[in-house]
């Protein structure tokens, strides 16, 4: 079963053109907010690289701190004497 499609329509000359036209303002816009989205993300790692040592150092004062809770925890469950120094 064929089914017959009647002729397309001829599209506007101006319709054509606007449609280019914006075609090519899209593009535009997405590679210049590509550019500036990349200068921001750029800032912000560069901000977070500076601020990493901070980070990492209260990270392993807390871990510390925690490690050395487990372990007084766990040797007054044991019954282990803590050394003087712990």
């Amino acid at each position: 079963m064929v089914i017959a499609l009647p002729d397309p329509v001829r599209v506007s000359p101006l319709i054509r053109v606007s449609r280019w036209t914006l075609l090519g303002l899209g593009v535009f816009y997405g590679i210049s907010r590509n550019s500036s989205l990349t200068k921001k993300e750029n800032a912000r790692r560069a901000q977070e690289e500076l601020e990493r040592p901070a980070r990492e150092a209260a990270t392993a004062v807390e871990k510390a701190k925690a490690y050395r809770e487990e372990m007084l925890y766990l040797a007054k469950e044991t019954g282990t004497p803590v050394p003087p120094n712990f």
